[in-house]
């Protein structure tokens, strides 16, 4: 049995002239069925957003789009993803709709997830609220904890400290619409332990450390005390000498971190005598936790001191600081260092 599109009952000329027609009628609608799906999007003059939602069918997203003017028309949308084998793949997101977008490229972006990225970025020396602060502060992201103290985040980050103070790693990290803080934060404390086992495997020779959690206690005070990379490797290799001879690190950022929100910007005599857990200058050795978000120059230079005979350091008020090694040179740079504050306020 044969099929024909075409009567059989016509004359051969009116088979030619009627099958050109078919012919042409086909190319007519396959050329409009590829215009709509390669060329520009239809009524998109500037970049927007359109959100595909959670439990969308490939149907309600196609119609959306069409009677949004995004694409010329939802049924040969769909054609396109059946015959490509994805109409059960596309994923929920932000995608932005461009003038140069055609709906073929449009699908793609779909199905691969490549949605609207958002960034955050928590910085070297943040303590870790001013962290999480920061990322509530950023825009459509799912809040999680706010109403969990530091011990309960702690265990969801799955911190074996009763704080999570210093567990993340400072950098920029890129979301999409609905994560949560929880899950920055998971991301930022995974590249910390990938950052501090891999320096602490490398780290130099015999340090004062029994885990690199210590390391990160005084890669946080490091971090604090200088911003310039250069000196990183001396502050350090004060601070190792110190825990090696039994002194005390005596280091102000310790003492701030332990005065919270009392600290208004200077720390008076009264200050340093307090006894917290923070003040090194009334403990031995290191402070129970890290006091802020330490960098990757500080972890490095925490676990690869230079060495030298240096024991004290004060800072020269350009950023810079005056390293000494014995107490007698120290308290001579204090004073010329003191003397050159005191001309530059008068």
């Amino acid at each position: 049995m044969s099929f024909s599109l075409l009567p059989t009952n016509l004359s051969y000329k009116n088979r030619v002239a009627a099958s050109v027609l078919v012919v042409g009628f086909l190319l007519i609608e396959f050329g409009s069925i590829y215009r709509s799906l390669y060329t520009h999007t239809a009524q998109v003059s500037e970049a927007e957003i359109f959100e595909v939602l959670p439990g969308s069918s490939l149907s309600a997203v196609a119609n959306e789009l069409e009677e949004k003017d995004y694409i010329v028309n939802a049924f040969t949308f769909k054609l396109l993803a059946r015959l490509r084998g994805v109409e059960g793949s596309i994923r929920v997101g932000e995608y932005e709709l461009s003038p140069s977008l055609t709906a073929s490229d449009l699908l793609d972006k779909i199905v691969s997830g490549d949605s609207v990225q958002y960034r955050v970025t928590l910085v070297e020396g943040w303590t870790f609220q001013q962290a999480l602060e920061e990322i509530w502060n950023r825009e459509k992201i799912s809040l999680e904890l706010k109403d969990k103290n530091p011990l309960e985040i702690s265990r969801l980050l799955g911190i074996d400290q009763e704080t999570p103070e210093g567990m993340l790693f400072p950098d920029t990290y890129f979301y999409t619409k609905g994560e949560s803080d929880l899950d920055l934060l998971l991301r930022a404390n995974r590249r910390l332990n990938e950052v501090l086992n891999q320096s602490w495997e490398s780290r130099l020779g015999a340090l004062p450390f029994e885990s690199s959690y210590e390391a990160l206690i005084l890669a946080s005070i490091v971090e604090k005390e200088s911003a310039n990379n250069s000196e990183r490797g001396h502050v350090a290799g004060v601070f190792v000498r110190r825990l090696e001879t039994g002194m005390r690190l005596q280091s102000d950022p310790t003492v701030i971190y332990g005065m919270g929100d009392r600290y208004q910007g200077n720390i008076a005599r009264t200050d340093l005598q307090e006894q917290t857990d923070y003040n090194t200058y009334r403990i031995s050795g290191l402070p129970p936790s890290p006091i802020a978000l330490a960098g990757l120059e500080s972890i490095n230079a925490t676990l690869n001191p230079l060495e030298s005979d240096y024991l004290y350091f004060v800072s020269r008020g350009d950023g810079s600081h005056q390293f000494s090694s014995n107490l007698e040179q120290h308290n001579q740079a204090v004073q010329e260092f003191q003397r050159q504050a005191e001309n530059v306020v008068q």
